[in-house]
């Protein structure tokens, strides 16, 4: 029976978020106004203006040594704040944590990297860090260039690297330095299809050796190849553990299933960037809210968004794709000039009939082809397993592929 290589027990961060108010258009009177009323109210205007956030609240769980453990939630969950706070990065507020093994984490693009340092001294650079001698890095350094395909920049500093290149090494790296546990967040959704999928590979390869893999992303079918258990964090805390398919499941019912309205999780700088969508709504063909569609029937979305200055060449869009990330369509506006102000889009789907399942809503804004929101998940839609007429045909569910719309058949007897 494999031992726990992780133990978690009542683990908790929080943060002190401070919220200043600031006048837009400050004189120099208001200044100093301002200065003099904090003299007396210093006490009271702090306390006011800060609040304490849980990013994780009361999280227990064990990991063996071999697992492949999928970590899922929506944005917010606390998935990155767990990984860095069991990569060391972060400092818990309360709990303990128990690792036995060398951990090698890739979180964000250049983490562990010095930008001014050439890949091949990087790759020393990290192995020293994770503890290993020159002699053990120079018996992976081929190897570790080979998977990361950056022979002819080895030599060159990795600030002048792409960030495809940057991650295909700072994977390669992580993975191959012989860690006993590799902690892998969503920036391998930076790499190309060929490169993600050798990285699973790897990845699987690298648990099979009797090393334990964690991995966070929000491409279930990803998760669903690689892991065989997950954990399901909801707003900080741990809504359940167990076997992976069974947590995709529940992960999918928790966000899908009854709910017609979304609001979008907005991005840190939304008051300085161009502007961003904030809700999303799925409706009936008349406009009524609903969680669910009948196979065959019309219905619409309904987004709501916000512009922060005048936006020329300005295109909003709305994606569906699979809930294992496979696109199904993207509709899009005409580009228009468009004022500061909030706005709402109606995208109607007539004309393409789904099968019966769950389906991910993604929604984009740009301007002149320059994107400035972008929102993977951003709602779902749930197909019910209800068949309707449409004209003389009756639709049928064969189960045999997504799109069920049939198609136009003529038949023509040929003579004896």
């Amino acid at each position: 029976m494999s031992k726990a290589i992780i133990t978690v027990e009542n683990l908790s961060k929080s943060y002190i978020l401070k919220h200043q108010h600031k006048e837009r258009y400050a004189t120099l009177r208001d200044v100093l106004s301002n200065k003099a009323k904090n003299l007396f109210t210093a006490n009271n205007k702090a306390t006011a203006l800060s609040e304490e956030f849980w990013a994780l609240n009361n999280i227990s769980f064990e990991i063996n040594q071999g697992d492949r453990v999928g970590i899922i939630g929506r944005n917010g969950a606390g998935k990155s704040t767990l990984l860095k706070v069991l990569s060391r990065i972060v400092t818990p507020t309360k709990g303990r944590i128990t690792i036995e093994g060398r951990i090698a984490s890739l979180l964000e693009v250049g983490t562990g990297f010095h930008p001014e340092l050439s890949g091949r001294e990087n790759i020393f650079l990290n192995g020293s860090i994770l503890g290993m001698t020159k002699t053990e890095i120079k018996n992976k350094f081929d190897e570790i260039v080979a998977f990361a395909e950056v022979e002819k920049f080895l030599d060159t500093p990795v600030k002048r690297y792409s960030s495809g290149m940057y991650v295909r090494l700072a994977f390669a790296v992580a993975a191959h330095l012989d860690p006993e546990i590799l902690i892998v967040d969503e920036v391998l959704a930076v790499g190309d299809a060929a490169f993600q999928k050798k990285c699973l590979g790897k990845m699987k390869d690298v648990s099979e050796a009797g090393r334990t893999v964690l991995f966070v992303s929000h491409n279930m079918e990803a998760i669903q190849k690689l892991c065989t258990k997950g954990i399901l964090l909801q707003k900080g805390r741990l809504l359940e553990q167990g076997p992976i398919d069974s947590i995709v499941m529940k992960y999918l019912e928790a966000y899908a299933s009854s709910v017609s309205t979304y609001d979008i999780s907005l991005p840190e700088n939304y008051n300085t960037i161009q502007g961003y969508a904030y809700q999303l709504k799925v409706e009936d063909k008349n406009g009524n809210p609903v969680s669910e569609i009948p196979i065959g029937e019309s219905w619409q979305v309904r987004v709501s968004f916000k512009l922060n200055k005048h936006t020329p060449h300005f295109i909003i869009g709305l994606g569906v794709s699979t809930v294992f990330d496979f696109p199904l369509r993207t509709t899009w506006i005409k580009p228009g000039d468009y004022e500061k102000g909030d706005y709402e889009v109606v995208f109607k789907n007539d004309d393409i009939i789904l099968t019966d399942g769950q389906y991910k809503l993604i929604v984009g804004l740009s301007t002149e082809k320059i994107p400035f929101h972008y929102v993977e998940e951003a709602g779902y839609i749930t197909i019910s397993d209800v068949s309707s007429l449409t004209g003389e045909t009756q639709l049928v569910n064969t189960k045999s592929g997504i799109f069920i719309n049939q198609m136009k058949t003529s038949v023509t007897k040929i003579a004896d």
